[in-house]
């Protein structure tokens, strides 16, 4: 019996046994629903507890097998413990904000299938697309409280504490030039890392009341993740990662100046000048010797990417980039092939990926689905302005920002792990609308009562003076007769 079986078995097991298992602990203990909730998070990281069906390993596309990892496993748990606690601890929401955006770009990426030439490849990443959604449900309709959220952005320490070790053992230990740490390649480690670093910068600049250990620890958090982003040497993540920290320190000052944030400012700026001067010859030797082979081969699959966009309304076929970029197909015709036997690798953009494969119109489904959970966390960081709440809306606001632009250089963000992540900041950031809508609801209603218990106070005293009038007038009517 080979490894690959013994996965199975571990896999069906886990399903059969440990998944029920693991919801009748979750759902009477609070301690263990924390497990599940940190597993949910932490396991976005790494994919070595994952599993293939109809595994295609030596495809070169963006999904390579019917994928289901442990992520998938403990998202099952926390629905049916939601399931099972709804209306007590749970109020289900059945279409979060953003799914009917979602449901149209799913829909459309499901019609290119009738375009693809290996329609398998295709349902490996329908598969992806519908677990990612359901990531996005648990997850929204499981932090329907600030403190949840707040539990789940205390998780990112132990993430990141876990990566710096994997990638200090790359580095130091084997050697490695640009490490990767538990992810399947450096600009997917760049992009992951940005997230969680922006948050934590975001929350040494702006929670209010943090002690002076905690905030030297948040500190050193943001520290190791910035370290993280240059041990990549990922030309666009670095370059991506100072735009968002930049804009998490404009919004920092924007909510309110504060002398703490000027103090973290002039640490931070000596510790940037201290690792720019330590490292500066290997980032500028990453920058210089950069093959120009590399700009032409980013440029050429561009032209691939866009011949088949407009050749085909509804694409190529969704994951099947990676076939139809060679012979006989004429996308590539342009390009010089000597080598018959050569594949070409696949588009370096994930925007121009998705209008290949399945047209124009679904890419500019998939903006609007970007820009609209981005224009709802802009008026998150406005309606949460004075809260301990607002680090989380401008963390994201620049993190997401980074890696919006960074996507136009790379197609990792289809990856699992990345694309996890992005969904665990859109269930955020919908949580937060939500709760601030039912919050300010609640505030309204309660304003309004104090309001109509007032005007009957005030009613009520216009009727005892009206009646003391009355009696006043009685009484001189007597004094008279």
């Amino acid at each position: 019996m080979d490894l690959s079986e013994y996965k199975y078995i571990i896999f069906f097991l886990t399903l059969i046994i440990l998944v029920p298992f693991g919801v009748l602990m979750a759902s009477t203990s609070k301690f263990f629903e924390k497990v599940i909730l940190f597993m949910m998070i932490f396991f976005t990281c790494r994919l070595t507890e994952s599993i293939h069906f109809v595994s295609r390993e030596f495809y070169r596309g963006t999904s390579r097998g019917f994928e289901i990892g442990l992520v998938d496993l403990v998202s099952l748990v926390l629905f049916l413990v939601i399931i099972i606690r709804r209306g007590r601890d749970f109020k289900i929401r059945l279409i979060p904000p953003g799914s009917f955006i979602y449901f149209i770009y799913f829909a459309l990426s499901l019609a290119s299938i009738t375009n693809s030439y290996e329609p398998l490849y295709s349902y490996f990443e329908i598969l992806k697309m519908i677990r990612m959604y359901f990531y996005f449900w648990v997850l929204y309709n499981y932090f329907n409280s600030y403190d949840r959220i707040a539990l789940a952005i205390h998780f990112i320490p132990a993430i990141i504490i876990y990566i710096f070790m994997v990638a200090l053992y790359q580095k130091y230990r084997l050697g490695v030039y640009q490490i990767n740490g538990p992810l399947p390649h450096q600009n997917s480690l760049c992009m992951y890392i940005t997230i969680l670093s922006t948050i934590m910068f975001s929350q040494l600049m702006n929670e209010k009341k943090a002690s002076i250990l905690k905030s030297a620890f948040i500190f050193l958090m943001f520290a190791m993740g910035s370290l993280l982003v240059f041990f990549t040497l990922s030309r666009a993540g670095m370059v991506c990662y100072i735009g968002g920290c930049l804009t998490v320190l404009l919004l920092s000052y924007a909510s309110g100046f504060e002398v703490k944030k000027f103090i973290i400012t002039g640490i931070i700026g000596v510790g940037a000048i201290i690792a720019v001067v330590s490292m500066i010859n290997t980032v500028l030797k990453r920058f210089e010797t950069a093959p120009v082979q590399s700009k032409i081969t980013r440029y050429n699959l561009a032209i691939s990417a866009v011949n088949m966009a407009d050749d085909k309304f509804l694409g190529i076929g969704l994951n099947n980039f990676g076939v139809k970029v060679n012979k006989p197909w004429p996308y590539s015709k342009h390009l010089d092939k000597g080598d018959k036997k050569f594949k070409e690798g696949l588009v370096e953009t994930v925007y121009l990926m998705i209008a290949a494969e399945t047209g124009w119109l679904n890419l500019g489904v998939f903006v609007i689905f970007l820009l609209y959970f981005y224009i709802m966390n802009f008026v998150n960081i406005f309606r949460f302005v004075n809260t301990e709440y607002q680090y989380f809306a401008i963390g994201l606001a620049g993190g997401l920002g980074s890696i919006y632009i960074q996507s136009s250089l790379e197609w990792v963000l289809k990856q699992s792990p990345n694309f996890y992540q992005l969904m665990f900041c859109f269930a955020i950031i919908a949580a937060m609308m939500g709760i601030y809508k039912r919050e300010f609801a609640v505030q309204q209603r309660k304003e309004e009562k104090e309001h109509d218990m007032q005007k009957l106070l005030e009613k009520t005293l216009n009727e005892d003076e009206l009646r003391q009038v009355q009696v006043a007038a009685a009484n001189a009517r007597r004094q008279e007769n």
